[in-house]
């Protein structure tokens, strides 16, 4: 079969990398894709927003299967279209997307349907908002409702920081995005991330992944589209697992179903683990960036089968296996990230870099010119690396990622550091154990 992939991220390489590996796949063509993937696809210049052209190229090159990855062309109702032209897409309706396209819809069905969250309040007005804010107290979290390139959420420490995300956000910082915004209890707690698919009635889970948000080491600064993860996350139990399950996802899926927009796609639940369980952060309805490149180094099944199952149905029946061992990336950003960067500046040394058959380097934003392989993008580089523990994945990863020669980039050090802190306390626990 012939297969479309929508998207120019690291994630979308990552989808590339997995889905050619498949028997069942003739040609992989991406739209736009990224200096990366031309081993592996045919780049198109394919506009995502013109849902004609997306269609007649579908009908043109005999597509069996469309794979949208980023969030914004589902909430435009691409797999709508598609759908409505016969062509199988995976991913959710536009209706359905609004589980990310807007966190206030989210919130709503959580609160109908008693999914844990944080308790919030919906505000298009300022003053309201702030005296919301000023009732609750700090820290509190402020959220633009609508797609911010995972930019749109601030944690404000103080009452004056709220105050002034809330003019930010309703005063036009993330545009349209902006225009309603979502204020949240903050929690406390470890962050992990689950993913399960759905075909609207059933659902078969994927695995667990921890991110790290903020572009800073220790957690610090401002919050970025993700600098690194790794999977699985260890504060993901089995018990934990379960419960998500049961208490987050399966609910959805009967919410969702019952409001009349069953929900087909992949579910990325972002999760705070807290005293009373695991509460839901937010959805989004694709596969995270940078988790989807753990995902895929650690999935040993052909994942064809199920996302063509999401879109037709018996999901539930797919089988999927997994590599034990854990998958860390760490992502190399332009300087300046996530504020303004230069572009177009070279990337040197990727051949030699990525020699290590444990180590893989997913391409995010970059062009081929030239021969040469261009900066183009914020993210840029995600040296994604296996390992019998997260510290050896760790140190894979950032040795092949120390052999890139490009100055004008730079990474956080510490990713994975809250599993490398969990086993190097385990190991010395066992050291005692045998003293």
């Amino acid at each position: 079969m012939n297969i479309l992939v929508i998207g120019s991220g690291g994630r979308e390489h990552a989808l590339i990398w997995k889905i050619s590996q498949s028997p069942l796949v003739t040609a992989i063509y991406a739209a736009p894709g990224n200096g990366g993937v031309g081993e592996l696809a045919t780049s198109v210049s394919l506009d995502a927003t013109d849902h004609d052209a997306v269609v007649t190229f579908c009908q043109e090159k005999d597509i069996a299967l469309v794979v949208v990855g980023p969030e914004a062309p589902l909430v435009d109702g691409l797999v709508d279209r598609l759908d409505s032209e016969n062509i199988t897409a995976f991913g959710p309706s536009a209706h359905a997307a609004q589980l990310e396209g807007s966190k206030g819809f989210t919130k709503d069905l959580c609160a109908k349907y008693n999914i844990p969250t944080a308790a919030y309040g919906r505000f298009s007005d300022a003053a309201l908002a702030k005296d919301f804010v000023t009732k609750k107290g700090a820290p509190i979290v402020i959220k633009a409702d609508g797609l911010a390139a995972g930019k749109g959420v601030i944690i404000a420490e103080t009452l004056d920081q709220a105050h002034a995300a809330i003019d930010d956000i309703l005063g036009g910082q993330f545009g349209s995005a902006g225009a309603e915004l979502v204020v949240e209890e903050f929690l406390v707690g470890e962050e992990a991330s689950f993913f399960a698919l759905c075909d609207g009635d059933t659902i078969l889970p994927l695995a667990t992944a921890q991110d790290h948000k903020q572009v800073g080491e220790g957690d610090t600064g401002p919050n970025t589209g993700g600098m690194g993860a790794y999977s699985p996350a260890a504060v993901m139990t089995d018990e934990m697992t379960r419960r998500t399950i049961e208490e987050i996802i399966l609910p959805t899926v009967r919410g969702m179903k019952a409001e009349g927009h069953p929900f087909k796609g992949v579910f990325f639940a972002g999760l705070m683990i807290t005293t009373k369980g695991p509460e839901l952060i937010e959805y989004n309805v694709r596969f995270g960036d940078p988790e989807c490149q753990v995902l895929m180094m650690r999935m040993k099944s052909d994942i064809v089968p199920a996302l063509m199952a999401c879109a037709t149905g018996g999901v539930d029946k797919v089988e999927m296996d997994w590599h034990p061992t854990p998958a860390l990336s760490v992502v190399m950003a332009a300087n300046g990230y996530p504020g303004s960067y230069n572009k177009n500046t070279e990337i040197g040394n990727l051949d030699q870099a990525g020699q290590d058959d444990n180590t893989l380097i997913f391409h995010a934003g970059t062009k081929q010119q030239d021969g040469k392989i261009l900066a183009t993008g914020g993210r840029v580089l995600n040296i994604t690396a296996l390992g019998d523990s997260v510290g050896q994945a760790q140190d894979r990863a950032y040795a092949a990622l120390d052999q890139i020669d490009w100055p004008e980039g730079f990474c956080r050090r510490d990713i994975g550091w809250r599993a490398v802190a969990r086993e190097r306390e385990n190991e010395k626990e066992r050291e005692q154990e045998s003293e």
